[in-house]
């Protein structure tokens, strides 16, 4: 049986899983979930609220995007997302365990919650600090901590109208991501998106 994905193009979540699910060459199916009306059968996958994205291979399930990610990774070794070094395995491991402290400033920017605007300034400066120090936030090579993150830039960029001029460091890294057909296919999705 092939995995079946549980989706929802918007999801940035979702969008990491399609990513390295792309960038392993793995064979699955998708269903779509509408986020505005879950189905009952998507909350008992993943109690008590239903999120997506949900993997789910011969009855076996597994949920959260970082799990499913990194399940993959070591199911799939090739190619590999995660540097061979120990250490540096760790330290991209790091970034994506850090990720929320990304992930609160977007989406108090997408609430308009007050002093967001200046959060959001604070963590791309951050980030673009990283990335002028190293070619990918997984290190030497791309992979799983930049998958991590990629789905907000580009949804901050593309849907939110975020300039990321003042990034120079994360506008080069986000170009040499996009020249990846698994990144290439996530910006057309959040282009349609837009429509």
């Amino acid at each position: 049986m092939a995995m079946t994905l549980y989706d929802a193009p918007r999801c940035p979540y979702c969008a990491r899983t399609r990513i390295v699910l792309a960038e392993k060459g793995v064979p699955y199916e998708t269903v779509t979930i509408d986020l505005a009306d879950r189905p009952g059968w998507l909350i008992e996958r993943n109690p008590p609220r239903g999120r997506v994205p949900v993997l789910e291979e011969d009855g076996w399930v597994l949920p959260e995007s970082a799990v499913i990610d990194e399940y993959l990774e070591e199911r799939y070794p090739e190619p590999p997302l995660l540097p061979a070094d120990p250490g540096e395995r760790a330290a991209a491991r790091l970034v994506v365990f850090r990720f929320d402290d990304f992930g609160d400033a977007y989406y108090a920017f997408r609430r308009g919650e007050e002093g967001a605007e200046a959060e959001l300034a604070d963590a791309l400066a951050a980030l673009d600090a990283v990335l002028e120090a190293t070619p990918f936030l997984s290190g030497r090579a791309f992979g799983l901590a930049d998958i991590s993150y990629l789905p907000w830039l580009v949804r901050l960029r593309d849907l939110l109208g975020v300039a990321l001029e003042p990034y120079p460091a994360i506008r080069a890294w986000l170009a040499t991501c996009a020249e990846r057909p698994s990144v290439a296919a996530e910006i057309e999705t959040v282009a349609s998106l837009a429509v």
